[in-house]
């Protein structure tokens, strides 16, 4: 399968580029940023929020499907928040419907429902509960795919990304934590599935602490191998654990990222 990865630069971009070179897919770049020293794949310095340069790469490569990591992986005013989420994902929808390209896998957040209090195992029927700006990008952009599956019948699979890492470094991470490896497994579930229309699902590890429900993703064909409590004994519990813990999104659902929505300058 020949994917375009947008975000392919970034910390996941560079895992998933890797490892679906690995599992035989032809993998095409895309990142605001230049190409990275060591890349292997064709790479396209593009703004995902430029609709033209979008549809210029998609006419030029043609590409079987959309793996899309682009965004600000952090907390920003609402405006830039939609605009790196939103706008982004519109671009490369518009872009799909225009070249006929049928399936596309996003990273989704748990900050989605990271407002959600911490009490028994979430599943993806709760209800959108965003922590943050960020966390209403990612409903907002969820929404989006749902539209644009009902509306073109695109498959679409949102991908509710926890903690990813090399390994877990606190103890909320001993239930939220995403592998490398589990990553691309996901990734590639996520595009080799067969018609999943829209569907979401929670990208953790097979952790033994884990919060959320992993069969909607197994019903996908998403089976983690690895598991946060390999690394438990070298986790030592922090006075911040308690509100760490509180809600499903950790430290973005604190008052520490209150802010208001729209920037005031002047």
């Amino acid at each position: 399968m020949r994917v375009l990865v947008t975000g392919a630069a970034g910390s996941i971009g560079r895992v998933v580029t890797v490892g679906l070179l690995a599992r035989g897919h032809e993998v095409v770049s895309l990142d605001r940023v230049p190409e990275p020293d060591g890349d292997q794949t064709r790479f396209h310095t593009v703004e995902c929020t430029d609709p033209d340069a979008v549809a210029a790469v998609f006419a030029e490569e043609r590409p079987d499907a959309v793996v899309h990591l682009a965004g600000h992986p952090d907390e920003a005013s609402l405006p830039d928040s939609l605009t790196s989420h939103v706008v982004t994902t519109a671009a490369l929808l518009d872009a799909m419907v225009e070249h006929d390209v049928r399936r596309i896998v996003y990273a989704s957040s748990n900050h989605a429902v990271g407002r959600t209090p911490r009490r028994e195992l979430l599943t993806t029927g709760t209800r959108p509960r965003p922590d943050t700006f960020y966390g209403v990008g990612k409903v907002a952009a969820e929404a989006l795919l749902s539209l644009y599956a009902d509306r073109y019948g695109l498959d679409a699979v949102a991908c509710r990304i926890g903690s990813f890492g090399s390994r877990p470094e606190t103890i909320r991470q001993l239930s939220t934590w995403l592998s490398p490896d589990d990553c691309v497994r996901m990734v590639d579930a996520a595009l080799t599935t067969t018609a999943p229309g829209f569907a979401v699902l929670y990208g953790i590890s097979a952790n033994t602490r884990a919060w959320w429900d992993l069969e909607p993703g197994r019903a996908l064909g998403y089976e983690p191998q690895d598991d946060a409590e390999t690394y438990a004994d070298s986790i030592s519990p922090s006075p911040e654990d308690d509100w760490d813990g509180a809600h499903v999104g950790g430290p973005f659902a604190t008052a520490t990222y209150h802010r208001p929505a729209l920037d005031r300058r002047g």
